[in-house]
């Protein structure tokens, strides 16, 4: 007898969602997954710049759970004299804040699965802890295998990159 009044309180849920039609559906999410740096240029005062240099490297990574992980670099940067993290130059230190950057948070879509947003939780630049951008801010546009990144910057330089899904 408690067995079976045990599989009838399984069965629930199941004969629920075949009442309504089936089990509902997220919309798919288009963003979902590893995303490879190809190409990342910066327009700001008329000129156009490559703040990652002539071969950027970088991943973006956003998992189904929602959360993010952008790092971007330049691949061609030189190493430091110094092995020991910390112990670089001035100028240095300089070129890698200038060159690089690495954040993470969580990001929202919208009900056709597409982006409508994030917030930063973390960021080697720190004024960017607590930033929520939204599509204003921040545009993701998926097509096929290509993912084009625009954000414009609090001092109006427009950043726009070009990512790769990662197979």
């Amino acid at each position: 007898m408690r067995a079976a009044a045990f599989a009838a309180l399984l069965a629930l849920p199941v004969l629920a969602a075949a009442e309504a039609g089936g089990p509902s559906q997220a919309p798919r999410n288009e963003i979902a997954g590893t995303w490879r740096m190809v190409s990342a240029t910066l327009e700001q005062d008329g000129r156009i710049g490559r703040p990652y240099g002539l071969r950027p490297g970088g991943l973006l990574v956003f998992t189904e759970d929602m959360h993010f992980v952008e790092v971007l670099t330049d691949r061609d940067a030189p190493r430091f004299a110094s092995d020991a993290r910390g112990g670089g130059s001035d100028a240095e230190n300089r070129r890698a804040m200038a060159t690089s950057i690495g954040f993470y948070g969580t990001y929202t879509v919208d009900a056709q699965g597409r982006f409508s947003g994030n917030r930063v939780e973390g960021a080697t630049f720190p004024n960017w802890v607590g930033a929520v951008r939204t599509t204003q801010q921040l545009q993701l546009t998926v097509e096929g295998d290509r993912l084009l990144e625009q954000f414009v910057r609090p001092d109006g330089g427009r950043v726009r990159a070009e990512f790769v899904r990662v197979r």
